[in-house]
């Protein structure tokens, strides 16, 4: 029974990103169909960055009217919205209206931006409700969070969304009616449409809300659920003391909230040294979730579909690769977590200046240059 737990809890953190980490690797399909082209994935960004008023949203009613907001019927709705949303994406994701006077995907963003809206305040409620349960279930979560990018990679790659190829225009345009000359792309049609892909996601979704249900009813869940730790009211260390905060279910016990912002797994850190690995999680943050997937068409795309494919695929299964490496070495000191962020930054760098440099950057038609930037 301890087991069924920990797929639950895996099934609960797959739920957690899949929506949008599914959009990211279907967008190759969706931008030849959509007016916005290859400027939805910078949409896209800015969809999910203004979607951050959803757990900013949480954080202060929690604290500013304790009590007020039901920990379980936030994720219920949550959960909800995200599998209506994924669903109405399979029929209408390309509807378009006219707004200024140009043709816009109006459908597809909103319902992109309640997406963003779900997974965004997944974060700050679906680890509060881990916590309920022993420290082990938390690491299961965290793989099910890196299953929310490989699940849907390999279904796009079973998909073959993107594929194109090039034809001699003039023998394109006799037989499609249309007038042209010399190489232009024709894109392969994908083995499943985007409708089923949505449907996919709309059904994790559902498996996700399942195992919420399962994990709050299901007696062996309740069983596996520290409860000792969590009947006192939660406290939030505010300035040098602690300020009380009502909860309807108390997310963090007194010891832990202490524990929380002076130790980080292998020691005590001083605050100077606690504020630098916020301020890394907040650079590094920026980089992965903001600045490089703006510009991930601008510095994949000259080097042809396929490199952009595999680019969007492959880094979505880097993150369950990422947390699988974390369950066997789980402490990082910070001269470990400084020489990532500073390999990571100079990979940051070089996308970026291919970003600049498009449509014509280095390497641009060797093979050398695809592998670099798909690496």
């Amino acid at each position: 029974m301890v087991l069924v737990v920990h797929v639950l809890a895996c099934l609960l953190g797959t739920g957690s990103w899949v929506a949008i980490n599914g959009v990211w690797v279907e967008l190759p399909l969706l931008v030849p169909r959509v007016p916005e082209g290859w400027y939805l994935p910078s949409y896209l960004t800015v969809l999910i960055q203004f979607a951050n008023v959803g757990p900013l949203f949480v954080t202060l009613l929690h604290h500013v009217r304790p009590g007020r907001l039901s920990e379980a019927g936030t994720i219920y709705t949550i959960v909800s919205v995200g599998a209506l949303a994924c669903l109405l994406l399979a029929f209408f994701w390309q509807e378009t209206s006219w707004v200024a006077g140009a043709p816009r995907s109006t459908a597809l963003l909103i319902l992109l931006f309640f997406l963003s809206l779900v997974d965004c305040t997944s974060s700050v409620t679906f680890l509060p409700f881990l916590r309920r349960f022993r420290a082990r279930y938390l690491t299961t979560y965290f793989v099910g969070e890196g299953l929310s990018g490989l699940l849907p990679g390999l279904l796009a790659l079973a998909q073959g969304v993107g594929v194109a190829r090039c034809v001699n225009g003039s023998l394109a345009g006799n037989a499609s009616g249309a007038e042209g000359t010399g190489l232009r792309a024709e894109y392969q049609p994908a083995r499943f449409s985007a409708r089923l892909f949505f449907i996919f996601l709309s059904g994790m979704m559902g498996l996700c809300l399942a195992a919420f249900v399962l994990l709050n009813r299901l007696p062996a869940a309740r069983q596996e659920q520290a409860k000792e730790r969590f009947r006192a009211q939660a406290r939030v260390e505010a300035g040098s003391g602690l300020q009380a905060v009502v909860e309807d279910r108390p997310m963090i016990s007194p010891a832990e909230s202490h524990q929380l912002w002076g130790r980080f797994g292998t020691g005590t850190y001083s605050w100077p040294q606690a504020a630098s690995v916020f301020l890394l999680l907040a650079w590094v943050n920026a980089l992965t979730n903001g600045v490089l997937p703006a510009v991930q068409s601008y510095s994949c795309l000259p080097y042809g579909n396929a490199a952009y494919h595999l680019a969007a695929t492959l880094a979505a299964m880097a993150n369950p690769l990422a947390c699988f490496v974390g369950m066997f070495l789980p402490n990082r000191c910070l001269l470990t977590l400084g020489l990532l962020s500073a390999a990571g930054s100079g990979f940051g760098c070089y996308i970026m200046a291919i970003a600049a440099l498009s449509p014509c950057p280095p390497l641009l038609h060797s093979h050398t240059g695809v592998a670099l930037i798909v690496s």
